[in-house]
């Protein structure tokens, strides 16, 4: 099914269970919050291509996320704080008007399957993301906590370890495209040892 959204670009991308917190000041998205929190609570979120997130005239990614308004709290400049989930996948098939904010019809996407997720797929993403974890840890550099736990669903656990995982956001767009668990876990077991290897040798001193 189709449906008519309210659409939120940003220069990061947004997995399906993974929590985002906004700080809503421009008037277009204070608008946008508005409407959501009189309403079903959702919205989309997209990752912007090439462009900026104030002001507008951006190139989009078509494939993004659904995000919930979990908890908000308004200042007293108007300004919104908040903190908001992704629900699940959207495919843009048409952008509306920019005025007063972004709208777009969309599909929502199905979470995919789990066909071709072993315990030992999901086991080897999940050590080799803690050292990835743990190596920027030794850098200096901020990440998430090294203490990976992933649900037991292996479609929710693929989505929960792409978020964790310090990669860049056209990487995590990459792998939000994905439909399938395997693939996704597959891909990003990839890109982490892409990653470690580098660190190995930025901590190597070579």
């Amino acid at each position: 099914m189709i449906d008519e959204l309210p659409m939120f670009p940003l220069g990061s991308v947004l997995f399906p269970h993974a929590v985002l917190p906004l700080h809503v000041f421009e008037p277009r998205y204070r608008a946008l919050a508005e409407r959501c929190l009189a309403s079903d609570r959702e919205f989309g979120v997209v990752l912007i291509e090439r462009g900026h997130e104030v002001g507008g005239g951006d190139a989009r990614f078509d494939v993004g996320t659904v995000a919930r308004i979990v908890q908000a709290g308004q200042l007293d400049d108007g300004r919104w704080m908040l903190v908001n989930v992704g629900v699940q996948r959207l495919r843009v098939h048409e952008w509306l008007a920019d005025d007063p904010y972004p709208l777009a019809r969309v599909e929502r996407l199905a979470h995919g399957d789990s066909v071709g997720v072993t315990p030992d797929l999901v086991g080897d993403v999940v050590t080799l993301l803690r050292r990835v974890l743990a190596m920027h840890v030794e850098l200096g550099n901020p990440v998430a906590p090294i203490d990976v736990v992933l649900d037991d669903d292996p479609v929710q656990a693929s989505f929960e370890a792409a978020a964790l995982a310090p990669i860049g956001s056209l990487d995590a767009q990459h792998l939000l495209e994905i439909d399938d668990a395997a693939a996704r876990l597959t891909r990003l077991h990839s890109m982490l040892e892409e990653e470690r290897e580098m660190l190995e040798l930025r901590l190597s001193g070579d």
